[in-house]
């Protein structure tokens, strides 16, 4: 292995361990019930603070929800990509490593999602059309910052044009900020909630992209054996 394969591998383990002491501690630091129906939320006064000085923005919130569909979209590109390479080579063995690759990261992502929609760590701070709904981590800070990385590192190994590149990132970079922020200030979920999102999805990017340097790596070891 590589170093800076190892590095990748260290920092995606140490993002994803801090991921799970900060659940840990949101669930027994400062708990107190401050939610609605006397739901109970850890790191209560600094959520509590940071809730009352943004306020609640539904308008920002119903944005960012329409907007979470931009990276299902590129979920579904990086989809198509891989069934039309599927259907060409006529071998799922022949699918590029790095989509069947992101097609696996993609799921594991999905089941992040729904282990603490079946487990719920917080609940939002505000009701959603009178339903008390999970918050802990916020799926769309997840979602975005899960899938537009990965938008940049496909482009980036893909596309050889410069500009196209630039683009790319800006707009990713810029989209994901925007979201975040959005989601943050919108008031619908806990300051602690976008911070679990936040490691979440950073640790099992790194992941990602380790995986996929490691298997390049084997690839180029396996020509140059041949």
């Amino acid at each position: 292995m590589k170093r800076n394969e190892r590095t990748g591998l260290l920092a995606g383990i140490g993002v994803l361990t801090a991921f799970v002491l900060w659940t840990l501690l949101i669930q027994c630091v400062d708990v107190q019930a401050a939610g609605p129906n006397g739901t109970k939320v850890g790191f209560a006064a600094f959520n509590l603070w940071f809730h009352r000085l943004t306020g609640v923005h539904m308008v920002l919130y119903t944005i960012t929800d329409w907007l979470g569909l931009v990276p299902i979209a590129v979920c579904l590109c990086f989809g198509a990509l891989g069934a039309v390479q599927l259907v060409r080579r006529r071998s799922l063995l022949r699918v590029d490593p790095d989509i069947l690759l992101l097609g696996l990261y993609y799921i594991l992502v999905i089941l992040g999602y729904l282990v603490f929609e079946m487990i719920p760590i917080n609940y939002r701070p505000i009701l959603i059309s009178g339903v008390l709904e999970a918050s802990y981590p916020s799926s769309t800070t997840l979602l975005v910052l899960s899938v537009m990385p990965t938008l940049q590192l496909q482009i980036s190994r893909r596309v050889k044009r410069l500009v196209v590149r630039r683009v790319t990132d800006v707009f990713a970079a810029a989209f994901s900020a925007f979201m975040v922020i959005g989601r943050l200030i919108a008031g619908v979920h806990w300051a602690t909630d976008i911070i679990g999102a936040v490691l979440l999805s950073m640790g099992l990017f790194l992941l990602y992209r380790y995986a996929v340097d490691a298997a390049g790596r084997r690839r180029e070891d396996r020509n140059g054996i041949q």
